[in-house]
């Protein structure tokens, strides 16, 4: 017979007290290049995905975090990537490129 430990969780929590299995800050590799984007549209967590999504299909991107609250995109990557190819992500995704940030 084995014992079972409940650990109490926060209301509506998957993992952590704050609702959320990541701890908000960047994956963001050290010696690569970092380059944060305007990216108009987002508005909610599906935004942001489906914005990560096609930005990290992008050849040598290593993370990717989409923030809709602030409309800012901060991508890393093993080298510079080409403004066109993020715009096309981007627009694959469904939102707007306004630029770097």
């Amino acid at each position: 017979m084995t014992a079972e430990t409940d650990t109490p969780q926060a209301a509506g929590s998957c993992c952590s007290s704050t609702g959320s299995c990541h701890d908000g800050a960047a994956d963001v590799q050290v010696g690569g290049v970092t380059a944060v984007y305007e990216v108009k549209g987002m508005t909610c967590g599906h935004c942001e995905g489906a914005v990560s999504e096609e930005i990290s299909g992008i050849a040598g991107v290593t993370s990717v975090k989409a923030e809709a609250a602030t409309g800012r995109v901060t991508v890393a990557s093993a080298a510079p990537l080409s403004d066109d190819a993020v715009r096309e992500a981007v627009d694959e995704a469904g939102y707007e490129l306004v630029g770097r940030a």
